[in-house]
């Protein structure tokens, strides 16, 4: 049958595609006409049409800025945290989970870790900047109270600490509504298989290893995947958020702050442009090399 009498016989189904393609067409494809302007001098006032063409004079310019190896630097720094600590948490916390015979244990714990995933970011910056306040803040308190510091130490102002707040405060965030896939993918898991693991002697803890590790593995891939292609991709809420102080912008600026400082705050539209269609390719090519590797171990996403 070809494609053409396919989609007629199935146009009941074809058409529940329609608002999803129209979604992503309206608000994906048609604005990438804009990333023209990367290559031009844009005045708001001339427009598009008549706004003078300079090639590539945007991207050099980035190029040579001096904050360019400073952005760098922590886009990497900060995704390369994130991927290390914030990835396999999830698996973690879903096979701890799967171990719990208390069903009602289980629902409670697995409730409360859904719910920060549902704040927004204003909410959570301003729970962790009350806790991590130097005037009552919860943190200062408890170690004062230790005496594990003398004086209340103004943390979101110490740039040594700022990573770890960050990688804290989305571990804390995510974990929990990250693992539901995870959670599901070992419900789906035949659990006949786990019976004869009991019976040849297996342990929990190798049975883990040998039968639940495995069977998630095609989705922990698909994940690490797309994470490693999201790599340039260090957050925008969290970071613009908790980093309100500019003594911790030399840790704390990554190429999504920087575009909105330069682009909307100075109105350099076309160099803020090329800074994120330069992000924008170097993503691309890191998820097609990922999916490369991924695909000698039969776990690829195309």
């Amino acid at each position: 049958m070809s494609l053409m009498r396919r989609a007629i016989t199935q146009w009941d189904i074809q058409l529940m595609i329609i608002p999803g393609f129209l979604l992503v067409l309206i608000f994906s494809y048609l604005p990438m006409y804009g990333v023209l302007t990367a290559f031009m001098d844009y005045d708001l006032f001339k427009g598009m049409l008549h706004s003078p063409w300079v090639g590539t004079k945007h991207f050099a310019m980035f190029f040579h800025s001096p904050d360019f190896w400073r952005i760098m630097r922590n886009t990497i720094c900060i995704s390369l945290l994130k991927l290390i600590v914030i990835f396999p948490a999830p698996i973690f916390l879903a096979l701890v989970l799967n171990e719990v015979q208390s069903i009602f244990f289980k629902r409670v714990f697995q409730t409360i870790s859904y719910l920060p995933h549902f704040l927004s970011w204003v909410i959570v910056a301003g729970f962790v900047g009350s806790m991590l306040s130097v005037d009552n803040g919860s943190v200062n308190i408890l170690l004062q109270k230790l005496n594990i510091t003398g004086e209340p130490i103004n943390w979101l102002s110490v740039p040594e600490y700022f990573w770890a707040i960050i990688i804290g405060t989305n571990l804390w965030k995510d974990i929990g509504f990250s693992s539901i896939v995870y959670l599901a993918a070992i419900a789906g898991i035949d659990p006949h298989l786990y019976e004869s693991a009991a019976i040849d002697g297996a342990s929990r803890f190798k049975q883990i290893f040998t039968i639940t590790l495995p069977s998630l593995m095609p989705i922990i891939m698909i994940f690490l995947i797309l994470s490693i292609g999201n790599v340039l991709n260090a957050g925008f809420d969290d970071l613009y958020l908790l980093s309100t102080n500019p003594i911790v912008r030399d840790v704390s600026e990554v190429i999504d702050t920087y575009v909105y400082r330069v682009g909307i705050q100075t109105s350099r539209y076309s160099y803020a442009t090329a800074v994120g269609l330069f992000k924008a390719v170097l993503s691309v090519g890191l998820l097609t090399t990922a999916n490369a590797l991924a695909r000698r171990f039969g776990h690829s996403l195309w």
